[in-house]
């Protein structure tokens, strides 16, 4: 059957009218998807009983809960879920990060990934398929609900105050379902967010152009290395769409007010944090305004031979980098890791939980 999470508003009106009922019905499911967030046709109590059987007979709402969670030394929660793909059944985690301002929640957008990165544990899973729009959302409604009504102490602020869409899988590379699922999280018929609560990463490919015009969401650049041959050899994707190309476009669009764009930099010794590349980094990003996040390379237990070949950069050297940078014009800072301890942090979705 089909399932209604994800559907806008044109096409929750085509739903209501399929099964019976008055146009108007469609802004009603709207609202109890998007607004109140029911989890079942029973509790739209302005549908009639006969509409919401003949919902029941052809659609589902789309509401999954997680089947496991784990919970980190530092507050950070990682929740596992169950998503059709074709024809197997896979898992994909999300990260739920509370802190005392505000409530960060980390979505995935596929199975596993495509993109190769040699760092990066989640590519070793290979991919195994693009979420729908409606488990996208799933993942947002589902901990929401659980992050409101856990106490204070663990939820931080409350509820979920931001998305970032830097989970498992390329979000470019499964635009059509992201794009959707950010016009139900800001649209005023659906959530009503403001883009501007909302980030989506990538690697840096073609489909970015599409992002850029049809999105107001921020965007984050995995970036990780400013030389092209060097980036080559960890991230695949740079021989087909180069930083410098990614660089380029994004120059062709206004950061200078509220939408933002930043690049995300894991700092290696010697291999990516040196001045040469320091000085490489302000060359490249000359006349962007954009912010850049160094973060600590996370090997994790079962991925010892990365951690070989990716020393991690020591935090003085991060230091230098991040004040070299900044005194030359180019924010930086360093991102506090959260969640190492459960594989929650960057890099670390391997769907752990299923062990």
């Amino acid at each position: 059957m089909e399932t209604l999470l994800g559907k806008t508003l044109v096409e929750l009106q085509e739903v209501a009218l399929s099964v019976g009922l008055q146009k108007f019905a469609g802004k009603q499911l709207a609202e109890w998807l998007y607004v109140r967030r029911v989890t079942s046709f029973d509790q739209m109590t302005n549908i009639s009983l006969k509409g919401r059987e003949a919902l029941k007979a052809h659609y589902t709402i789309g509401r999954h809960a997680p089947v496991k969670e784990a919970v980190s030394a530092d507050g950070t929660r990682k929740y596992l879920f169950e998503v059709e793909n074709h024809q197997s059944l896979n898992f994909i985690e999300s990260v739920y990060i509370p802190e005392e301002d505000r409530a960060t929640l980390c979505v995935s957008t596929q199975a596993g990934c495509k993109m190769g990165c040699k760092f990066c544990m989640t590519g070793t899973l290979g991919f195994h398929g693009n979420l729908s729009a409606a488990e996208i959302l799933n993942q947002v409604f589902e901990i929401d609900a659980i992050a409101s009504s856990l106490s204070p102490s663990e939820r931080g602020m409350g509820g979920v105050s931001n998305l970032v869409f830097m989970g498992e899988g390329e979000p470019m590379d499964n635009l059509d379902n992201v794009l959707r699922a950010l016009e139900i999280m800001t649209a005023p018929f659906a959530c009503g967010w403001s883009p501007k609560r909302i980030t989506v990463s990538t690697v840096g490919i073609p489909a970015m152009k599409r992002f850029l015009d049809e999105s107001e969401c921020h965007i984050a650049v995995s970036m990780h290395n400013p030389f092209a041959v060097e980036r080559a050899q960890i991230m695949p994707a740079e021989k087909m769409f180069s930083i410098t190309e990614v660089v380029n476009l994004l120059k062709q669009y206004d950061f200078s007010h509220q939408r933002r764009v930043s690049f995300e930099y894991i700092c290696w010794a010697g291999q990516n944090d040196t001045m040469r590349h320091a000085k490489e980094l302000l060359r490249l990003l000359k006349w962007l305004p954009c912010r850049i996040n160094l973060i600590r390379f996370h090997a994790g237990v079962e991925d010892i031979k990365n951690e070989r070949r990716f020393p991690a950069s020591d935090e003085k050297q991060m230091e230098f980098l991040r004040d070299y940078l900044t005194e030359h014009g180019l924010t930086t800072t360093i991102r506090r890791s959260r969640g190492e301890d459960i594989l929650a942090a960057c890099g670390m979705l391997v769907n752990s939980l299923t062990r």
